[in-house]
């Protein structure tokens, strides 16, 4: 087995383990353009629940903020009604972000295999 396609595969499967270090020691030290290649796309991938993690971090501060009514004196009092985005936003968001994730993880364990074949 080629140590190039070796060191591609471990960039994918570094999600278990180092989901950004290796791909980015591997992008900067390898000389090869195919090693290069394929640890730019496993980074991007790696990248992509947490960008949407920083994303669902908002969500969620809006949520809770809209979870609490400003009255005419400047006081914060829980609000009573019941709304999608105190609730149900967030809740989903968590469910979007869990199933995101491991399309991600499932993702990069096929690209894995795919180098070593």
């Amino acid at each position: 087995m080629d140590n190039q396609r070796i060191l591609s595969a471990l960039c994918y499967f570094s999600i278990l383990f180092a989901p950004f270090l290796l791909p980015l020691i591997v992008y900067f030290i390898s000389p090869t353009v195919e090693v290069k290649y394929h640890a730019k796309r496993s980074l991007l991938s790696h990248l992509i629940p947490v960008a949407l993690g920083i994303v669902g971090f908002i969500v969620l501060m809006i949520g809770s903020v809209a979870m609490f009514s400003t009255t005419v004196d400047g006081t914060m009092n829980p609000s009573t009604s019941f709304n999608f985005l105190t609730a149900g936003l967030p809740f989903l968001f968590m469910i979007v972000y869990g199933i995101l994730s491991l399309i991600v993880l499932i993702w990069n364990i096929v690209q894995g295999i795919k180098v070593l074949q």
